[in-house]
């Protein structure tokens, strides 16, 4: 019978199942493979072994002979692809020696940093956004929305650090332009007054420069917090009881807080708050 294995069709079986698993681009599609001629059912091999049945006597031991040197044959071919494979994957928990080592971190920090993170929570509780605003101003929101005229001492070489070269704003207008590096976080009000509604609720921090020598009290720059409220109905009382609640949260639960007397050209009254420990 024509049809029945023989010699010839072991190698045309052994050719092709190395093909089919070269060809395989995966583990999974090799497994496949494999199945499709060693598996029980379906197989090229349980093809082979299924025509034991019907042969003819004489044929029967030629039929058997064929399938199991095509078993051996393909078993041995998938042995050594396994464990190429094997040897090719890299082990669990291998390191790759030729990758740059990883840098500890260092450091920690700043404790100024940590000081106004501290302060952002503590007002972001009592429900005030937290803003910030830049540090290159121009003398309109500096000086002039905030009530000091151009003769006013502050705007004096003397104490406020001017830039040789003027900078363009972030509106890029020919009118903006940045002048000086801001002497308070104050002129952020006036940017956020002019883009928001009441009621407002914000705390501005960031660092502001002013032409001091440096000394235990003094720096050219330093940073800054202040807070705007405006909505109806509000009082000294509530900044009092701001004041009070933000000391004893920052500071100890029997902080108390000593209004003195201040002046300030863009407030009206003006206060001075001191905390104290009790």
């Amino acid at each position: 019978m024509s049809s029945l294995p023989d010699s010839a069709a072991v190698e045309t079986q052994i050719a092709a199942f190395e093909a089919d698993l070269t060809a395989a681009p995966s583990a999974r599609d090799a497994q496949t493979v494999r199945d499709k001629y060693l598996g029980r059912k379906h197989s090229i091999v349980a093809s082979w072994m299924q025509l034991i049945a019907d042969a003819p006597p004489e044929d029967k031991r030629n039929i058997g002979r064929f399938a199991n040197e095509l078993k051996a044959a393909i078993e041995a071919r998938w042995t050594a692809y396994t464990e190429r494979a094997a040897a090719r994957a890299r082990p669990a928990g291998a390191v790759d020696m030729t990758l740059p080592g990883r840098l500890p971190a260092l450091g920690r920090r700043h404790p100024l940093t940590t000081v106004r993170d501290r302060m952002e929570a503590i007002f972001a509780r009592m429900g005030f956004a937290v803003v910030e605003g830049p540090e290159v101003e121009d003398e309109w929101h500096n000086f002039d929305a905030l009530n000091m005229p151009a003769e006013h001492p502050a705007r004096d070489m003397q104490d406020t650090l001017y830039l040789v070269t003027p900078m363009k704003g972030a509106t890029g207008r020919a009118d903006d332009l940045r002048t000086l590096l801001r002497t308070h976080t104050s002129s952020m009000q006036i940017r956020y007054m002019q883009a928001h509604q009441p009621p407002i609720r914000i705390v501005v921090p960031g660092r502001v420069y002013r032409r001091d020598d440096l000394d235990l009290t003094h720096s050219p720059a330093f940073g800054q917090i202040e807070g705007l409220a405006v909505g109806e109905g509000l009082s000294l009382a509530d900044l009092k009881g701001t004041l009070l609640a933000f000391a004893r949260d920052m500071f100890s639960s029997n902080a108390r807080v000593r209004f003195r007397p201040s002046f300030f050209p863009y407030t009206e009254p003006s206060s001075f708050p001191t905390p104290n420990r009790a």
